[in-house]
């Protein structure tokens, strides 16, 4: 294959991968209609621990994750939940866009994290970014707008949001301290399994239950999430690393609310007013700014 030939299948695999994940609110969206949001992550999750560990047996590949390890990836594990839990449960209050938006702002919650706790020098020109960030989201949520799902809940499904964002950057920081020691499939493995058993518990004690097995339309978007967002989708951007560095690929997923709003606008009609909008460039502004200050 030349070198053209494999370029553009890394930039395809990479535009596939933010595709898909992106559509993972409009999936949430159409599998809510028919179940609770605890009920709805527990069974993204199951089907997706499931298939990564029906996969590692039909490869007959054992785990091998010390005690330690084990303990530090269930915590990654009810980390994940959390996100799940918060975020699809913020999609019944406010819109497809904002929702997406706002739990995509992880680089500003890790970043601050490796400040105040890990004691990396933040450098002075981060914080305008910080100032941006915070006009961005009073625009977005304080006076921009929105057509919620349930009027008058917006800032609830925000604080939900934000709260699936804080958690996945609890997540990504867990993993990120151990990846020397244990492989990518074995994280998965693990916190997958770990996030569905909490998830399980969660929807049981909420007394969510699963959705009608003739409710074609949710089921339809719990399976669509699990194996299209869930496995094919973080799956291909964890294999566009081969190609593209970490920041390039996270610069990408400031494309996953774009989606995310398209597919909203054109499937259920949600539209931003004018003043949310200008707050959402704003906002993923601040994210690429700390991004890029990362990088650097």
């Amino acid at each position: 294959m030349t070198d053209s030939k494999a370029s553009v299948r890394a930039y395809a695999l990479l535009a596939g991968a933010q595709l898909a994940v992106g559509a993972a609110a409009i999936f949430a969206r159409w599998a809510l209609t028919g179940a609770g949001p605890l009920s709805v992550s527990a069974l993204r999750l199951t089907i997706a621990a499931a298939a990564v560990w029906a996969l590692a047996a039909m490869r007959r590949k054992a785990t091998h994750v010390s005690p330690e390890f084990r303990t530090r990836l269930a915590i990654a594990g009810v980390a994940l939940a959390a996100h799940f839990g918060t975020w699809i449960a913020s999609l019944q209050y406010t819109t497809v866009a904002i929702s997406t938006l706002l739990v995509s702002t992880t680089p500003l919650w890790t970043a601050m994290y490796d400040a105040v706790v890990r004691k990396r020098p933040m450098r002075a020109r981060v914080w305008p970014a910080y100032a941006l960030a915070g006009l961005g989201l009073l625009m977005v949520v304080g006076i921009g707008g929105s057509a919620p799902p349930i009027p008058g809940h917006a800032l609830l499904g925000a604080a939900l949001a934000i709260a699936g964002s804080i958690s996945i950057g609890a997540y990504f920081e867990i993993v990120r301290s151990m990846r020397a020691d244990v492989s990518t499939r074995d994280v998965v493995q693990q916190t997958y399994g770990w996030a569905a058993i909490v998830l399980i518990v969660a929807a049981v004690v909420a007394r969510q239950a699963p959705p009608p097995l003739e409710d074609g339309t949710a089921w339809a978007g719990i399976v669509a999430m699990a194996l299209v967002s869930q496995l094919l989708g973080h799956t291909a951007m964890n294999a566009s690393l081969r190609r593209f560095s970490p920041t390039a690929v996270a610069m990408t997923t400031l494309l996953e609310p774009v989606v995310a709003a398209l597919l909203a606008l054109a499937i259920f009609g949600e539209r931003l007013l004018p003043l949310a909008l200008l707050g959402g460039v704003v906002l993923l502004a601040a994210v690429a700014a700390v991004l890029r200050e990362e990088a650097r």
